[in-house]
């Protein structure tokens, strides 16, 4: 029997996270004033107005979280892990052809298959403000170069966003012939967000059309 005052070991490779903390920020102000409102109609309102709040509450809640709290990329040494609204992507990195980001940050696999990051938002105004602030540095002849904590061997500057995939693409190049990052992608739908979707829509839709 193992000693319980031995540390327990800790897994050989662990999750680097990748979220988006304006987009649970906004998740969560959406959470409280819809359970206010919802609530207080289901309590003060008369007729079908509680039912129909109940069943709003039931196709809108899930629908938040699934586009602002649930979206996160988990990555390490053996794989990509993407959970996306309705569907979570696990990629081993052999499997991963490039990341690339433009208007949106997207992963595509060695098949030609795209899946878009929903936790990594591209951020048009960062970019402008990281470029502007190398623009100054350079004109200033700042010998950081804009660089963080005035250190001249950091890298430029970065929008949030570009820096994760800056990690994600060296990670991925580093790992892809690893022995233990092979294999093929994986997808599962996240019924657990989209049945109470479904369900309060229906409700939804037949007590609008019961009268």
């Amino acid at each position: 029997m193992s000693d319980p005052r031995e540390p327990v070991a800790e897994p050989a490779y662990k999750d680097r996270t990748f979220r988006s903390p304006a987009g649970i920020a906004g998740g969560v102000l959406l959470l409280a004033l819809g359970a206010w409102l919802g609530i207080d109609a289901a309590i003060r309102g008369e007729g079908r107005t509680p039912w129909l709040a109940l069943a709003g509450l039931l196709f809108a809640v899930p629908l938040v979280v699934a586009f602002t709290v649930r979206p996160v990329v988990y990555a390490n040494d053996d794989r990509l892990r993407v959970r996306n609204p309705f569907r979570t992507i696990t990629l081993p990195w052999a499997s991963v052809a490039t990341l690339r980001s433009g208007y949106s940050n997207e992963v595509l696999t060695n098949d030609g298959t795209k899946f878009q990051l929903w936790a990594i938002p591209v951020s048009l105004r960062g970019r402008k403000k990281a470029a502007r602030r190398q623009s100054q540095a350079a004109a200033s002849g700042d010998p950081t170069g804009g660089r963080p904590f005035l250190d001249p061997t950091a890298p430029p500057t970065r929008a949030s966003g570009d820096h994760s995939m800056d990690e994600l693409r060296e990670l991925s190049e580093r790992r892809a012939d690893a022995e233990s990052a092979q294999g093929v992608p994986a997808v599962r739908w996240a019924y657990e967000v989209a049945a109470p979707c479904v369900v309060g829509a229906v409700l939804l839709a037949v007590l609008l059309v019961v009268t």
